[in-house]
């Protein structure tokens, strides 16, 4: 089942690492009584380990990122030992939120912060999605590095005039999401069209993206150009952006349609 390279419905052998992961997570999980969970996935890797899940028919896991709409999320396997309310009360125990408050007059960027972890060591998959508000950031991190990332971070010289301080799942301030209203003319209602025009190039380099496993409908990797989009599917674009399909406005005289569009800031 896990044969050749991915283009439409195979696996890479990335995919196939990921899922030997998930299958021993699983079989670990009912063969403990124990709940497992995975590293922080990418919304390339949560695709595939979604399709997976479903191809297995299985059922007792969670995904979970802490905040809604999450980039990044871990995967929460558990026997039939739990109920799923039962591990959801243990998510506690399982993540950590870093906040980082910022000096008067003072902001951080999103990549500023991401480069200081990395620049600690630390691989990515250890810690989730990095929010950003006006005066303070939250920092999704696995509690199992959590002493750790806090600890260094406090010694790198862009992060000594913050306050740093490690708090529960439960303290964390959803941001809302923000949006640049956009407005694209398509030929039609197909993924290459839309793909296109949001990432303003060519059909064919459009196709080329999908083929290649860069867009996502709904955080689903689709490889069908002939997709057809409707109202509020999110589409996202690996190095683009992410975006909500509104809905067409009106047709133009020359037969086109003009779509109103939401992009992720």
């Amino acid at each position: 089942m896990f044969e050749g390279n991915k283009r439409k419905e195979g696996y890479t052998e990335e995919s196939k690492l990921l899922i030997a992961k998930l299958k021993d997570k699983i079989n670990l999980s009912k063969k403990t009584n124990k709940i497992l969970y995975t590293d922080f996935l990418d919304i390339s890797e949560m695709s595939e380990a979604k399709k997976f899940l479903k191809e297995e028919k299985i059922s007792s896991y969670i995904i979970y990122g802490v905040r809604e709409d999450a980039d990044r999320n871990i995967i929460i396997f558990y026997s039939e030992k739990f109920s799923k309310e039962m591990v959801e009360k243990n998510l506690k125990n399982i993540l950590q939120i870093i906040r980082i408050d910022f000096p008067a007059n003072t902001s951080f960027e999103h990549r500023e912060i991401l480069s200081g972890i990395m620049k600690l060591g630390l691989v990515r998959e250890k810690f989730g999605d990095i929010v950003i508000k006006d005066d303070f950031a939250q920092i999704i991190v696995l509690k199992e590095v959590a002493d750790y990332l806090i600890n260094n971070l406090k010694m790198l010289t862009r992060f000594r005039r913050c306050t740093l301080e490690l708090k529960e799942i439960s303290d964390f301030e959803n941001k809302e999401n923000e949006f640049e209203e956009l407005k694209i003319i398509i030929s039609s209602n197909r993924l290459d069209s839309f793909v296109s025009e949001l990432a303003k190039t060519s059909r064919s380099v459009a196709n080329e993206y999908i083929e290649q496993g860069k867009v996502f409908i709904n955080g689903v990797n689709e490889y069908k150009t002939s997709k057809k989009i409707i109202e509020n599917d999110i589409i996202t674009i690996r190095g683009k952006g992410k975006f909500i399909f509104i809905g067409i406005e009106k047709e133009t005289k020359s037969g086109r349609l003009l779509a109103n569009i939401k992009k992720y800031k």
